[in-house]
């Protein structure tokens, strides 16, 4: 199951006897566990039936044996066991100890799982877990495995939509695919830029392009297309002016570049649709744009061939791995250069 619906579960009040999560998403995981504790721990007093091991470091006997123990003064106890697979190598590691159990200590959490006490919550971190193993394979059978991986790049605007529809906060996939850009791939980023911009729109209920202008970037997208326009009409002096306005040097311009990006990615598909003998207002709603932008797009578009915007998304990528750490340069100096290449490119 994925972390929404084990969280969903568990709030309607289907607390899991043995969860294992598995998978390298720590922001996936930390929330799992949370709404696990969370909805364990009710009516019970805090740190008498809480109770965290580390794998490799406690035997799991001990653990099990805690598991079957009645809670004190709660109907439940919350236990959680980080890091599984240490279990597996210090057991590959000492395999002649005569004080270790003949059965290895993830089978032996597979038995447990078969008759497991019904006032303990065993919640699994594994995230790395060898997915040939048997806990593995009779999580996934039992429904009691939750999947923390990293959304791919295409994946991360459905996160984005649904993780505003949790707080009730309607948003459009384009808007999404901007967020995205701006603060991805990793999760905890772009749940912080969520957060901040469902707490900006209040009473609104719904995240619009300008409120991520707003809170994520702090560059409009109006001076963003300026830019691009500046750079199609080969106009360097008028580009560096602009760049003069947007850059922000504690960001090192990593945001400006996303939103170039973007603005690129929606111009190519909003080309792409036209050459295909879609409408305008069609053609922008291909590129993921609303329909009234197509008119901005057609525009944007004069004089700008599709090898062009695809030599365009070369030189953002180049200055995006210098601005990660890929060169020592100045960042101005990184992003200077990159919009001498794009007004200069064929």
């Amino acid at each position: 199951m994925t972390p929404a619906e084990a969280i969903a579960a568990i709030r309607r009040g289907e607390l899991p006897k043995v969860l294992l999560v598995a998978g390298t998403e720590s922001l996936l995981s930390s929330e799992v566990v949370q709404a696990a504790r969370t909805a364990c721990l009710v009516g019970g007093f805090a740190g008498m039936n809480d109770d965290t091991f580390q794998a490799g470091s406690t035997r799991v006997e001990e653990v099990l044996g805690l598991a079957r123990t009645m809670p004190m003064m709660a109907k439940h106890r919350f236990i959680l066991v980080r890091d599984l697979e240490r279990w597996e190598e210090k057991e590959s590691k000492a395999k002649s100890d005569s004080k270790k159990s003949n059965v290895p200590a993830l089978d032996q959490l597979v038995d447990y799982a078969e008759a497991p006490s019904p006032e303990t919550c065993l919640v699994l971190l594994a995230p790395n877990l060898d997915k040939r193993r048997r806990l593995f394979a009779a999580a996934k059978k039992g429904d009691w495995l939750v999947s923390c991986d990293t959304p791919s790049r295409a994946e991360l605007p459905s996160f984005i939509v649904d993780r505003a529809k949790a707080r009730g906060v309607a948003i459009d996939r384009e808007v999404a695919d901007l967020i995205a850009e701006l603060s991805g791939p990793e999760l905890a980023p772009i749940a912080d830029a969520v957060e901040r911009l469902c707490l900006y729109v209040g009473e609104r209920k719904k995240i619009e392009e300008e409120d991520v202008d707003t809170c994520v970037v702090r560059i409009r997208s109006a001076s963003v297309w300026e830019l691009v326009t500046a750079v199609g009409r080969r106009d360097l002096k008028k580009a560096l002016q602009i760049l003069e306005d947007v850059f922000e040097p504690q960001d090192r311009g990593l945001p400006l570049i996303g939103i170039l990006g973007f603005a690129t990615r929606q111009l190519i598909k909003f080309s792409a649709a036209r050459r295909a003998n879609l409408s305008p207002p069609d053609a922008a709603k291909a590129a993921g744009a609303p329909p009234f932008k197509a008119r901005d797009l057609e525009a944007q578009l004069r004089g700008l061939s599709p090898s062009m915007l695809g030599n365009w998304l070369v030189y953002l990528g180049r200055a995006d791995l210098e601005l990660k750490g890929g060169s020592r340069r100045d960042p101005k100096a990184t992003i200077t250069q990159m919009i001498i290449d794009l007004c200069q490119a064929e």
